[in-house]
C-alpha cells in the first residue's frame, strides 16, 4: 500500500521561553506564528520542554501497562457522551486501539478512570495521566489566548476556557505485519475545539496541506502537534483551517500517543467581528456536544465536512422549528395536524428535540397535503 507524501515540514514554534508571557515581545511574536499556522495549515508543532523525561517515560511506560490489560477490561471505559470511551476491534482500522479520560485535567476524572481499569489502584497511572493533562492544558490555553488575541476578541477569553472540558484519549498503533507501510487510523478531522498531541518515538503522523499534498510529521521528545479543530474552523468563521490527518504505521515497533482535546460546554457561535463582506456568516451557532453526536450517528456517511454538514442540518432543524412558531402564532388555519403538534409541545414528557422536529416534518408534510 503506497502513501506517498512530500518534503514540506510544519511550523515548529518554541514555547519554552521563560519571556514568553502575555504583552511581552516574545508573546507578540509568537502568536502571529500561531496565526500564520493555524490559517495555512490548521497545525504546528510546540517545543514545549516542561515536559520533562521522567514523566514522559512514566507516561508511555503507563500506556504499555494499559494496552496489556484483557480487552473485555478495556472495553469497560464507556461515557453518555460521544466518542469519549473505548475504539477498538475495528476491522477498518484492526491496527488502532484507544481508550478516553473525560474532564481529564480533574483529579476525580483521572481517578474514576482508573478505578474502573484497576479496581485495586494503580497511583503510578494516575499521578502520571493528571500531570501530563495539565500540562497539555497549559499549552493548549497558551494557544488559545493567543488566537483569540489575534481577532482582537480576548474579551471572550475567559468565558470560554471557563466552559470547556478536555478528553484526554491513550492511542496505540501496532507496528503492521509484513514490510509494506498500512493505515494505523483513516484521515479525519478533529471535531474538537483543539487538539493537542504527543508521542513516543515512532513517527506515523501524516497531515494533509491545503493543496492536498500529505506532509510526514516527526517529533522530538519536548514536541506537541498542536491542531485546530472543527469547532475552531466554525468559530473563525473559516479564517482558520481543520487539516486532514492520518496515521500510517511502518517497521517493527508500536505506536503510543496521547491526544488531549478540547471541548466547549455549550454552544460554538462565530463572534459578530468575525463577519463582514469578506468574510459572511457560514456556521449557525451549533451545540459541541450535539455535534459529536451528530457525527457519531453519520460516521458511517464518511461525510467530507462533518460540520458544514452538522450547521446545515442544524439550520433545516430551525427552519421547521420557525415554522412551527409561526403557524402556531398565525391566524392561519393550517389544520388539525400542527395542533397536535403544539399539543406535544405542552406536555412535560415531550423535551428530546429531536423527536420534536421528527415530529414536525411529520406534521408539516401531513398538513400542506391536507391543506391542498
Amino acid at each position: 500500500m503506497g502513501f506517498p507524501v512530500v518534503e514540506p515540514k510544519l511550523p515548529v514554534l518554541d514555547f519554552s521561553k521563560e519571556t514568553l508571557k502575555p504583552g511581552t515581545k516574545s508573546w507578540e511574536l509568537a502568536r502571529k506564528d500561531v496565526q500564520r499556522a493555524f490559517e495555512e495549515y490548521g497545525c504546528f508543532l510546540v517545543t514545549y520542554e516542561a515536559i520533562s523525561c521522567e514523566l514522559r517515560n512514566a507516561m508511555f511506560g503507563a500506556l504499555e501497562e494499559l494496552f496489556d490489560l484483557p480487552t473485555e477490561t478495556k472495553m469497560k471505559n464507556k461515557y453518555e457522551k460521544p466518542l469519549n470511551g473505548y475504539v477498538g476491534q475495528n476491522p477498518v482500522v484492526p491496527l488502532h486501539e484507544s481508550l478516553g479520560i473525560d474532564n481529564a485535567t480533574a483529579k476525580e476524572g483521572i481517578q474514576s478512570f482508573t478505578n474502573l481499569l484497576w479496581p485495586v489502584g494503580n497511583d503510578r497511572f494516575s499521578e502520571s495521566a493528571h500531570s501530563f493533562a495539565k500540562l497539555a492544558a497549559e499549552i493548549d490555553q497558551i494557544v488559545t489566548r493567543m488566537i483569540f488575541e489575534s481577532y482582537s476578541l480576548e474579551k471572550y477569553y475567559e468565558a470560554y476556557i471557563g466552559s470547556i472540558t478536555y478528553l484526554l484519549r491513550l492511542l496505540k498503533h501496532n507496528a503492521p505485519q509484513g514490510n509494506d507501510p498500512q493505515l494505523g487510523f483513516v484521515a479525519h478531522t478533529d471535531k474538537s475545539f483543539t487538539t493537542i498531541l504527543h508521542q513516543n518515538h515512532v513517527n506515523a503522523l501524516e497531515v494533509e496541506t491545503k493543496n492536498g499534498d500529505w506532509i510526514k510529521v516527526e517529533l522530538s521528545p519536548s514536541s506537541f502537534v498542536v491542531f485546530a479543530g472543527d469547532a475552531l474552523m466554525a468559530w473563525s468563521n473559516d479564517r482558520i483551517v481543520s487539516p486532514k490527518h492520518r496515521v500510517v504505521v511502518s517497521g517493527n515497533e508500536d505506536r503510543y500517543s496521547l491526544a488531549q482535546f478540547s471541548f466547549g460546554d455549550g454552544m460554538v457561535e462565530v463572534p459578530e467581528e468575525l463577519v463582514d463582506e469578506q468574510h459572511p456568516l457560514k456556521y449557525k451557532p451549533f451545540n459541541h456536544l450535539g455535534f459529536l453526536g451528530f457525527f457519531a450517528e453519520n460516521a458511517y456517511k464518511r461525510l467530507e465536512c462533518p460540520i458544514k454538514a452538522y450547521c446545515v442540518h442544524e439550520c433545516n432543524n430551525m427552519t421547521v422549528l420557525n415554522f412551527a412558531w409561526l403557524h402556531a402564532h398565525s391566524s392561519v388555519n393550517i389544520g388539525p395536524p400542527v395542533t397536535h403538534l403544539f399539543g406535544l409541545v405542552s406536555d412535560p414528557y415531550f423535551n428530546r428535540r429531536a423527536t420534536f422536529v421528527h415530529t414536525a416534518r411529520s406534521v408539516f408534510s401531513s398538513s400542506f397535503a391536507w391543506a391542498s
